[in-house]
């Protein structure tokens, strides 16, 4: 959409295809229908947030930034709000309202809209883009904006078909993978924990030895595994084909020591009560009998006949407590698609191809992802914004 009324706003005759019944159905999916439209941390904050090809988004980013995208959706009537961390939301909370002024915008720059048009084919003659074959007709055309989404919630239309037409054109394909995905364990116990949240925990990630991921803040047990925020921006950061295990900190304020003489403070005022009764304002109830159990002690022992030793291999459970990962749920499931056009093929400067001129790229289609806080909508809206300014005849 951003990518259609910029284009049209710089002259251009230019016609949207969209295979669903409407547009924009991804974006009634962001934020929790809430539509987290972007992120106000400065530039350096915000690349830091893009764990994939962060340089091949300078230009993208540098031209058309988080303030941009603001002023826009504010200039079409919807005013917009910063929350934690940066988010931007529409006051209202309505993704609809966001989606509603974009197809404003795109009626008042006079973009042709149609709807339920799935693409068959795109063809270039002379190393130039010249036709789309749609379902219904033929369009001849100068320039392609493809910006077709990922594999990511194929609900909305996003099945991956924009990488059988970058590909039929020439270009490479990276091998597409889930980001911003839920994990699956080898231990049982996380499943047994399903609607289990625990908040201001800290998650360190490794793949093989060595830590990548190292964050304060919340996750959730399921009844494959493990969700959440931490865990979520973690699958982004590992490397997904190496061993990965997580060390979770329940008690990331205090040190060791600190922590072991909350635990004797504890243990002095539950002494006559059993382990499990006496741990209860440490850890939510459903986790302690997982921590004794994994610390190799009876549930049932009284509190006045727990070991310094054994006292010692809670504290260390609290602070270490270790799930190796088997896998990860359907890229279906990912909130976005890692992997896809190779970037090394699109000029950074303008979103166009290097291999077909007229044919540019906007979006999830490319090879670059970012964590969650509504860095990949404004990447989605810098690099369509860039592709649609950069058309020439």
């Amino acid at each position: 959409m951003i990518a259609a009324a910029t284009a049209a706003q710089n002259g251009h005759r230019v016609t949207l295809l969209e295979k669903n019944e409407k547009l924009g159905k991804k974006l009634y999916l962001t934020g929790k229908g809430r539509c987290n439209l972007t992120n106000v941390a400065d530039a350096d904050e915000f690349f830091k947030n893009i764990p994939r090809n962060p340089k091949f988004l300078y230009s993208a980013l540098s031209s058309f930034d988080s303030k941009d995208t603001m002023a826009l959706i504010e200039s079409l009537g919807v005013p917009v709000k910063i929350e934690r961390g940066g988010r931007v939301f529409p006051v209202s909370d309505k993704s609809s309202d966001v989606i509603f002024a974009l197809l404003r915008h795109l009626k008042n720059c006079g973009v042709q809209i149609m709807l339920n048009t799935s693409v068959r084919s795109v063809e270039a003659k002379d190393g130039r883009i010249a036709k789309v074959v749609t379902e219904r007709e033929n369009l001849d055309c100068d320039a392609l904006i493809l910006a077709t989404g990922g594999l990511s919630y194929p609900s909305t239309g996003s099945n991956g078909d924009g990488y059988a037409l970058a590909k039929s054109l020439g270009h490479a394909i990276i091998r597409q993978s889930p980001a911003l995905i839920p994990m699956e364990t080898k231990e049982e116990w996380p499943k047994s924990l399903a609607g289990l949240t625990l908040k201001n925990i800290r998650l360190t990630a490794f793949s093989g030895r060595h830590p990548v991921f190292d964050e304060l803040g919340e996750m959730l047990f399921t009844h494959f595994g493990i969700s959440g925020p931490l865990v979520l921006t973690a699958s982004s950061m590992v490397d997904q084909s190496s061993a990965v295990t997580l060390v979770i900190d329940l008690k990331p304020a205090l040190t060791p020591e600190q922590l072991d003489a909350r635990i004797l403070r504890d243990f002095a005022a539950y002494a006559n009560k059993s382990i499990k009764n006496g741990m209860s304002d440490l850890l939510p109830y459903r986790l302690i009998p997982i921590v004794l159990s994994l610390a190799g002690i009876d549930e049932n022992k009284s509190v006045n006949q727990i070991s310094r030793e054994e006292r010692l291999a809670i504290g260390e459970k609290l602070k270490s407590l270790r799930i190796e990962i088997s896998g990860y749920r359907p890229v279906e499931e990912a909130i976005i698609t890692r992997g896809g056009v190779s970037v090394k093929e699109i000029n950074p400067s303008t979103m166009e191809s290097k291999i077909v001129s007229g044919l540019y790229f906007a979006g999830e289609i490319l090879d670059v992802d970012a964590l969650t806080g509504g860095f990949n909508l404004q990447i989605a809206f810098s690099t369509g914004h860039l592709a649609g300014r950069s058309v020439h005849d």
